[in-house]
């Protein structure tokens, strides 16, 4: 899966996030402040436990789900997909094994 951003919004209030697509770097090296970054707080929460019980080891794991589970929360949240950087819509969706709702 190539790395890309997905362009999301909200279309109650019209927020915009940008949801990046594939392993997560970030996390692996700064473990729970992207998250935090976000404002995704139950993840950022979740994170730093397992950070601390597992001396830094979950971030091998999250750097391969952490994208995946934020652009679930933000599909939960009723996130819809605007665009996408790089690709298709349909190339990320199946890519993710997400049905990504559309406008």
């Amino acid at each position: 899966m190539a790395y890309t951003k997905l362009v999301m919004e909200n279309p109650y209030n019209g927020q915009i996030k940008k949801a990046p697509v594939g392993i997560s770097w970030t996390v692996l090296f700064f473990a729970f402040f992207p998250p935090l970054f976000r404002g995704d707080w139950k993840w950022a929460i979740i994170i730093f436990l397992l950070t601390v019980i597992t001396l830094g080891l979950s971030g091998i794991l999250f750097m391969f789900i952490y994208n995946k589970l934020y652009i679930k929360d933000l599909i939960g949240d009723e996130f819809i997909v605007k665009s996408v950087e790089t690709g298709t819509i349909d190339q990320v969706s199946q890519d993710l094994g997400i049905n990504l709702p559309l406008r």
